[in-house]
């Protein structure tokens, strides 16, 4: 298995913790999966080397949710977000291969920090809220994904200053991410990025995130809703803040 991973079977174990709390974080949150496994799992492995796994993991969390995002989400909003994002997946994904893995490590970690910070304080921008704001989100949440495959905390701040309800909010990311992932996918094999490694990697992952989904989904309740977002959030700070400091003194 090791070597079939590319991994020591330490790294395995860690990652298998890695995906399965990531999952558990998305069935009761609605997002954030990719984020946790990048601010986890990126002192394992390079961002540009976690992205096609997180699609792998992301899809197989979307598929188990989607049904749900359907029927809340605000299938407008999610269809011009889709169209900003695949036009800025390339963009991310090329500045992720032009620099070293020091560097995009950095990058996307504080990128991380400073999305998740944002909607931790509840930063609302209301110009996002217009149609231009709806697109150029799609466009930064596509450019994220490149970066640290972390659109959804892009989308989350769109949904933010619309100030959606919760169930309509969760839906839309569900949504979103569901349908990105499948245009995504083309973008990451044109890049070389999801090679044969990344997909035996991705697929071996998806187990524990799976495992995690379904946990995640049983234990959400509805009157802890609004406490949900702002642990899941604090944690995915502490969490990048510990790998960028590990990354700076390395």
């Amino acid at each position: 298995m090791s070597a079939l991973l590319g991994l020591t079977g330490s790294e395995i174990l860690i990652l298998i913790g890695i995906t399965f709390v990531a999952g558990l974080v998305r069935g009761f949150s609605g997002f954030a999966l990719s984020a946790m496994v990048m601010a986890s799992a990126v002192l394992i492995l390079p961002p540009v080397e976690l992205i096609p796994i997180c699609w792998w993991l992301e899809m197989s969390a979307s598929l188990l949710m989607a049904r749900g995002g359907w029927r809340d989400a605000d299938r407008g909003v999610v269809k011009g977000l889709v169209i900003g994002s695949a036009i800025g997946l390339p963009i991310g994904l090329a500045l992720t291969q032009a620099v070293s893995v020091e560097v995009s490590a950095l990058i996307a970690l504080s990128l991380l920090i400073v999305l998740a910070a944002s909607q931790l304080v509840k930063l609302r921008l209301p110009f996002l809220a217009t149609p231009q704001g709806l697109y150029g989100s799609g466009l930064l949440a596509g450019i994220a994904t490149g970066l640290a495959s972390i659109g959804g905390m892009v989308v989350a701040l769109y949904v933010l200053a619309r100030d959606a309800p919760a169930r309509q909010m969760r839906g839309s990311l569900v949504l979103f991410l569901f349908v990105s992932a499948v245009i995504s996918l083309f973008t990451l094999l044109a890049f070389g990025v999801m090679d044969q490694q990344a997909t035996v990697r991705g697929l071996a992952f998806i187990v524990p995130t799976m495992a995690g989904v379904l946990l995640g989904q049983r234990l959400f309740t509805p009157k802890y809703e609004p406490y949900y977002k702002p642990f899941c959030l604090s944690l995915l700070i502490g969490l990048a803040c510990l790998a960028l400091i590990r990354t700076l003194v390395a």
